[in-house]
């Protein structure tokens, strides 16, 4: 069993930087690849990025690439999401996630295991 908080959520303008983080419990932690994903009002949950359990290897969606970074730490049992060059459509609640498959290459929600309550993000223009 996982469980995981999220933290770091918040009002920026556009332009600005925000860095999400996801503590969580348990010591497998590192056993497990993550994910973040996130759900605008009115839209499907969708995929932000996740990473391997070793933190070698990452993957991003077309529509953060180049802006956001996930990275973790797992002596801290901790995954981070640097986002930089925000943009007002990427305002949504921001969740992560853990999947027992470590590899970190699976993009559907349905695929994880444990997810977080969720922490907000607002853009403005």
């Amino acid at each position: 069993q996982v469980q995981l908080v999220e933290s770091g959520g918040g009002l920026v303008q556009a332009g600005g930087s925000l860095r999400l983080s996801c503590a969580a419990s348990g010591r497998t932690f590192s056993l497990y690849a993550m994910g973040w994903f996130r759900q605008a009002p009115g839209k499907e949950r969708e995929f932000v990025a996740s990473i391997n359990w070793r933190g070698q290897n990452t993957y991003y969606a077309d529509s953060v690439k180049g802006r956001f970074t996930i990275s973790r730490d797992n002596a801290k049992n901790t995954v981070y999401l640097q986002m930089n060059s925000l943009k007002p459509e990427d305002t949504a609640d921001y969740y992560c996630a853990a999947d027992r498959d470590s590899r970190g290459i699976q993009q559907g929600p349905g695929k994880y295991d444990y997810w977080g309550q969720g922490t907000q993000v607002t853009v403005s223009s």
